[in-house]
């Protein structure tokens, strides 16, 4: 019986495909999935020398242009932050808006969910909030609104109310792996018949936690990262906004699917990975369990690959202990920084750009690859290379790990 007393009206189905409805993204490379596509293709960065507010060490970030100048309607003024801004500019490219608009009249506003995936959320409006403290009562600024923009939940709420839907909403921040995670509770929410369709989004802006934070604890290039290389030396900060729309797998609706996923926790240290990659091999092991394929069945792999010297190597042992040495893989932070909470987004759908545009990126930037890392390291994009299946990795602080698998229908 559901909580209501009524009878559930067709049984659990399985976790395992989802249909990926429709995508979009936007991030340094620029907003939409055409400036996206671009670049991978023409091996394009979108990274430039660090500008941001009250920045003074160099390094080079991802920012999105337009954020600044961007307004939110009128009625959602109280919203108003930088991540706001960037998701609303997310969703108003690609006709996404209107295909959820297609999707709420057929489905009805309370059948469809929303999963927000994110590591700071509005923050940057909490920091500037704090320079302008009352000097002798230590208030905040009255202008200052915390629950529409640094609570972790803002975003995830001014999407549901900006896309008028009224299914569950909820956000996943669990550092770097937060919106590929969302991916698995959607998949969950299906399942269970909580809603009929789910949109899934990462979002994450530039702000001077991160900034100041990875700066002191020396994980910061000066130059563009490079993913992978023998002199890399850290990681390019930067903000993206991505969002899908899924559903229970049909191929009728869509080829492109979700397969399977895997989660892991390892817990070996705060900010560190598992020098021998245990976590992140757990997590890629329960993802071609979920999805029902052997290791030789992986076309391709996107890496989190961020450009560190620590987490390169151990996402490198991890690849190699489940799926063998040689795999072609390649890394997309050269092209738009590291991301953080949006990075699993942003790798999913740069997987589903390349199953459908039958190609796959390189690794920008990287000139010589670290001989240590086994994995076949692409340094240049193959636009030959049809795929049928593509891992995705985002692994975060404190060994928390997802993986995706996302493939094109057998018989599409």
């Amino acid at each position: 019986m559901t909580p209501s007393g009524s009878k559930r009206s067709k049984p659990f189905g399985p976790l395992w495909p989802l249909s990926v409805v429709d995508y979009t993204l936007t991030n340094a490379l620029g907003r939409g999935l055409a400036a996206s596509r671009h670049g991978f293709l023409s091996h394009r960065s979108g990274l430039k020398p660090c500008d941001f507010e009250g920045v003074h060490f160099v390094t080079a970030i991802g920012r999105v242009d337009g954020i600044e100048q961007h307004r939110l309607p009128e009625p959602f003024k109280a919203y108003d932050g930088r991540n706001n801004r960037l998701a609303h500019l997310g969703l108003l490219q690609d006709g996404f808006i209107g295909r959820v608009n297609g999707l709420r009249e057929s489905l009805g506003a309370q059948r469809i969910g929303v999963i927000l995936g994110t590591s700071t959320s509005g923050i940057l409006e909490t920091e500037r909030a704090y320079t302008m403290r009352d000097p002798t009562s230590g208030a905040l600024p009255p202008h200052f609104h915390y629950r529409e923009t640094q609570n972790t939940f803002a975003t995830a709420d001014f999407i549901r109310r900006i896309l008028q839907l009224e299914g569950p909403a909820l956000t996943v921040s669990t550092a770097c792996s937060s919106s590929a995670k969302v991916f698995v509770t959607a998949a969950r929410w299906l399942k269970a018949h909580l809603c009929d369709a789910v949109v899934v989004g990462g979002v994450d802006s530039l702000c001077l936690t991160t900034l100041f934070g990875f700066h002191s604890l020396d994980l910061l290039s000066e130059k563009p990262s490079k993913p992978c290389a023998i002199d890399r030396t850290g990681i390019s900060i930067a903000e993206a906004a991505g969002f899908a729309i899924v559903t229970p797998f049909d191929p009728k609706v869509s080829p492109l699917c979700i397969m399977g996923a895997g989660e892991s926790s390892d817990a070996h240290h705060m900010s560190s990975p598992h020098p021998e990659g245990v976590g992140a091999a757990m997590a890629i092991t329960g993802c071609l369990k979920t999805a029902n394929l052997a290791p030789e069945q992986v076309d391709f792999i996107l890496l989190h690959g961020t450009a560190t010297r620590t987490n390169d190597i151990a996402e490198d042992r991890a690849i190699c202990q489940v799926l063998g040495e040689g795999l072609p893989a390649a890394s997309i932070k050269g092209h738009i920084g590291h991301t953080l909470g949006a990075a699993g987004m942003m790798n999913a759908l740069t997987a589903c750009i390349a199953l459908e545009g039958g190609f796959t990126p390189g690794t920008l930037h990287t000139e010589i690859i670290d001989p240590s890392i086994r994995s076949n390291v692409a340094l240049t994009p193959n636009i030959h290379k049809p795929c049928r299946t593509i891992l995705s990795n985002a692994f975060g602080f404190g060994g928390s790990n997802a993986c995706l698998l996302l493939g094109l229908h057998r018989d599409a």
